[in-house]
């Protein structure tokens, strides 16, 4: 039996599933679409080409392995990819010695796949406050677990996670209807 041929627009859910079929065409197809964009998001967090490509391409076959368990309902397929990559990026910097870093450092601009989305995102965290953009940037980018950030912002866990969690709103109201890039 062969698999069916993808068109090259097939939807993002489409591919998932022939993911989940075992059709790597739907692989190298979601590679081509969202590639960049994992690879700007591991460089502003990561900085080092080698432990990006390598976190990238560990997030597209844990993608691969795990197609099946996509869930549409939970979110779109762009933005579970981005997860994916994400959590192994912040695996990765929890894997490496410390070395502190100015938060200037970290708000540099980064180039992305889509110069929209990154437009959006730099809107999205340049609309928050100058502490909520501090936490946003200290856990998503550093890599900083609630904790953590307690222990070093000298607040109680709670109130961490509650202006993330605010932060987080803010942002996704400021991206519009559908509060996704």
């Amino acid at each position: 039996m062969s698999l069916p041929i993808l068109p090259p627009d097939a939807p993002d859910a489409a591919l998932l599933q022939a993911m989940a079929g075992g059709q790597e065409d739907a692989l190298r197809e979601l590679h081509e679409r969202y590639a960049r964009l994992l690879y700007a998001l591991g460089h502003r967090m990561l900085r080092q080409t080698d432990d990006v490509e390598s976190c990238v391409q560990d997030a597209f076959m844990n993608a691969w392995k795990h197609a099946a368990r996509f869930d549409a309902s939970r979110a779109s397929v762009k933005t579970w990819l981005i997860s994916i990559a994400h959590h192994r990026f912040l695996q990765e910097l929890r894997d490496r010695p410390q070395t502190p870093l100015e938060i200037e450092d970290w708000d540099a601009p980064t180039a992305a796949a889509d110069p929209t989305d990154r437009l959006m995102a730099e809107q999205a965290v340049q609309g928050l406050d100058t502490d909520q953009r501090q936490l946003i940037e200290l856990a998503y980018y550093r890599g900083y677990t609630h904790s953590q950030l307690a222990e070093l912002l000298n607040l109680p866990v709670g109130t961490v996670k509650s202006r993330l969690r605010t932060a987080l709103g803010r942002m996704k109201a400021s991206l519009g209807p559908s509060g996704t890039l």
